[in-house]
């Protein structure tokens, strides 16, 4: 199954009809997704703003580049 990537805007506007009394179940079916996906967005980005979200993901692309890097210098160090 091809996951496909929404943009900050889109899921802000997604988050946004959600927070408008939008049943979850018909605004899962509408855009595509799934309710959990829904839920995930909101503990992850509820409350944010576009470049706020626009932030978080670069901060976390930029934890996982770390964290990788800080493991390959571990087992080269064990070698």
């Amino acid at each position: 199954m091809k996951r496909t990537r929404f943009t900050e805007e889109q899921i802000i506007g997604v988050l946004k009809e959600a927070e408008a009394s939008v049943k979850t179940a018909d605004l899962a079916r509408r855009h595509g997704i799934s309710e959990a996906m829904i839920y995930n967005w909101k503990v992850r980005c509820g409350g944010l703003e576009v470049s706020e979200t626009k932030r978080l993901r670069s901060l976390e692309d930029e934890n996982a580049k770390l964290k990788r890097l800080l493991a390959d210098a571990m087992l080269r160090t064990r070698r």
